[in-house]
């Protein structure tokens, strides 16, 4: 009786313990896109100039919120062919999923960030016509 009793109490830790690591590992993982754009030929600076006004600001007040845990931009040091060619590329790590789907994510900081906001929703406009392509990718992290 009394092993029974031990086999239910460890039973009865191993599986909390289960459970309570599970639950941490689920609360602490991160949602992350990255964001390709693929630019007109000679305009990759200015595209990223306007990004970097216009949307940039957008997404920091996101990240002092903490829905965005980080931000991270690059782009390529050299060419490649135009098949596989990207000009400007946007790492956000996002709080968790709902938050990365989340259409009005930073429509709250635009009045208190912009003063002209016919400005910048031209400016937004001109940042996209000078766009080939775009293309997000959804990232999950592989265990090796």
């Amino acid at each position: 009786m009394r092993s029974l009793v031990l086999f239910k109490t460890a039973f009865l830790v191993l599986m909390f313990s289960f459970s309570r690591e599970t639950n941490a590992q689920n609360k602490n993982e991160y949602f992350t896109i990255e964001n390709y754009y693929k630019v007109k030929w000679g305009y990759a600076d200015e595209f990223i100039d306007l990004w970097k006004a216009n949307h940039y600001p957008l997404l920091k007040k996101a990240k002092e919120k903490g829905d965005i845990i980080n931000v991270i931009a690059e782009k390529p040091k050299l060419h490649s062919g135009e098949d596989t060619r990207w000009d400007f590329k946007v790492i956000l790590i996002f709080k968790d999923a709902k938050t990365a789907f989340d259409p009005d994510l930073t429509e709250p900081y635009k009045q208190s960030l912009y003063k002209d906001l016919e400005k910048l929703k031209k400016d937004e406009q001109h940042r996209f016509e000078l766009l080939i392509a775009h293309w997000d990718v959804m990232i999950e992290k592989v265990e090796l």
